[in-house]
């Protein structure tokens, strides 16, 4: 049975950049968070069926590596579901699956953004949520603080 983690976070940015720099979370990620990504690698044109192939650094604690294939996009909506086809993550869970999406904030130069993962765990073991939502919330406010500074 599928099972979920969900966390909201409010960012100080318009919505149409921060769904512009998720988009190119493969070049951005890894610049502004070298020690969470040494690299990411996209095969595809970033649609659905993309493969991004993420190299993770010291600062990612749980993992070396993991491979995402993008299940659904939509661009209007600032939506984006991916799965993650590959590496550690996989060990835990026989199913990860996040979406990621841009909500309207209090005003134009903020948004909300909601990260949900579905998942199936592999055996019995449940996985604590906080560290899943620690490190979402980080990378999510990590990039903020990148779009608020190169402004």
């Amino acid at each position: 049975m599928a099972q979920s983690v969900s966390v909201e976070i409010d960012l100080k940015v318009p919505a149409q950049k921060a769904w512009d720099a998720i988009r190119d979370s493969a070049s951005l990620f890894p610049k502004i968070m070298p020690s969470h990504f040494k690299s990411i690698e996209v095969i595809g044109d970033g649609n659905v069926g993309t493969i991004r192939r993420i190299k993770y650094g010291e600062g990612m604690k749980t993992a070396t590596h993991e491979s995402e294939r993008i299940e659904a996009l939509d661009k209007t909506n600032m939506t984006v579901t991916y799965t993650v086809i590959e590496g550690e993550v996989l060990s835990v869970f026989k199913v990860f699956k996040p979406t990621i999406k841009l909500l309207p904030g209090a005003d134009a130069n903020s948004c909300r953004l909601s990260w949900t993962a579905e998942f199936e765990r592999v055996g019995n073991t449940i996985p604590p949520s906080e560290p899943i939502k620690e490190a979402a919330t980080n990378i999510f406010k990590a990039m903020e603080g990148y779009l608020l500074a190169t402004a």
